[in-house]
């Protein structure tokens, strides 16, 4: 069975330290981002400080696994649509699970370091995705655990090249992407390819958490909230990236997320040359036979109506027929309302979209190019004689 479409970790109680700032301010009861800063008061400042300087996002609220064991990377191969085995010392990548069908029910950022992999998933996530993986153990050196670590995402223009770590440590940040090293106290740092370019997510023992967020402003991050990497994730991430669960439903495969489609050095989540996982037939029939029957797309919605924006998980009509749903809906401090949203390939560019009275339009730039004729659909017209 998939899990919920809407991470249930907003009734966890989670609340981090972090609103204990000045400014702090949470996000509402309903979100997904509940527990975290939404932002410190000035939520567009805090978007183009982002692209002026660097800022720090407390995103305490994710779930983190740790797998240990020497057959760890080869175990974990075996039901993970990445050649995740590929991955050395030091580095990390993307990941996703699927059911029988094919349809994505974890997503999962990696770090490997030191005999260790480190696992952040969506808040929520976290236990349904540790009590599959215990299961999958069997006799395989393999030791999956829920690990007592918190994320925090550094990212911006000007990233430093190093922090000092509460220790009084010096701790050089990684400059390649997935690139992950060891943190003093434990933890590591991993270098990710968004929501901007040379992102940096520290994962840190909870313990420490204030005190790693208090380092990296001193290095001269400034605090900007869950509404700001969101902001970003949705108008500067080319192909969109998307957060499964929130612009995701029970329905969705990979390829309906083009960014999620690629090998590690591509920055993606699945490996179309791996089999033998669960899921992998619709993988390769979508990727040789056809094309998803929805895609994720970027909106550019009407901001009229003042704070009444769609809500995620309303349906998108055009011409008065249901054509997909709104997941993420964020403003961006340029681009004004926007929202991210599954529609049917079939929906022109052009489309002029209504959700529930907002009026909406379809970024181009956002539209995934057509990949030219699948090899599969092609082999099968030459033998119809086609």
């Amino acid at each position: 069975m998939n899990d919920p479409a809407v991470p249930d970790r907003t009734n966890s109680g989670y609340r981090s330290p972090v609103l204990n700032r000045p400014g702090a301010v949470d996000a509402p009861a309903d979100s997904p981002d509940a527990g975290v800063p939404h932002h410190y008061g000035d939520p567009l400042g805090e978007q183009r400080a982002a692209a002026e300087s660097v800022v720090v996002v407390d995103r305490s609220h994710r779930d983190v696994l740790t797998i240990g064991g020497g057959e760890r990377l080869t175990w974990l191969e075996g039901f993970v649509s990445q050649h995740v085995s590929e991955i050395p010392d030091g580095g990390g990548g993307e990941t996703l699970l699927l059911d029988a069908n094919g349809r994505v029910e974890h997503h999962a950022l990696l770090a490997d370091v030191a005999g260790t992999l480190f696992v952040d998933t969506e808040p929520g996530r976290g236990a349904a995705l540790l009590d599959f993986l215990t299961k999958m153990v069997f006799w395989a050196d393999a030791a999956p655990a829920a690990a007592d670590l918190a994320v925090i995402t550094l990212l911006g223009t000007a990233l430093p090249a190093a922090l000092i770590a509460p220790d009084g440590t010096e701790v050089p940040l990684p400059v390649d992407d997935y690139e992950s090293r060891a943190l003093p106290g434990g933890g590591v740092a991993r270098r990710t390819p968004w929501p901007l370019a040379g992102s940096v997510d520290l994962l840190v023992p909870r313990s420490g958490l204030a005190a790693w967020f208090d380092a990296v402003v001193v290095a001269g991050a400034r605090p900007a909230g869950s509404w700001t990497f969101e902001a970003l994730r949705a108008t500067d991430t080319t192909p969109l990236r998307a957060r499964l669960g929130v612009d995701t439903d029970e329905k969705t495969i990979p390829h309906e997320v083009p960014s999620w489609i690629g090998e590690v050095a591509r920055r993606g989540a699945v490996h179309l040359d791996k089999g033998c996982y669960r899921g992998q037939e619709t993988v390769s029939r979508v990727h040789n036979l056809g094309r998803s029957p929805r895609v994720l797309v970027r909106l550019q919605l009407d901001g009229s109506s003042g704070d009444q924006m769609p809500a995620t998980g309303a349906e998108v009509h055009s011409g008065g027929r249901p054509v997909g749903r709104v997941g993420t809906v964020v403003h961006h401090h340029e681009d004004g309302p926007v929202a991210l949203a599954l529609l049917k390939r079939a929906v022109p560019a052009d489309a002029q979209l209504d959700i529930g009275g907002v009026s909406g339009a379809i970024d181009p730039e956002s539209v995934p190019g057509d990949s030219g004729p699948q090899a599969g659909r092609e082999a099968v017209k030459r033998l119809r004689g086609h």
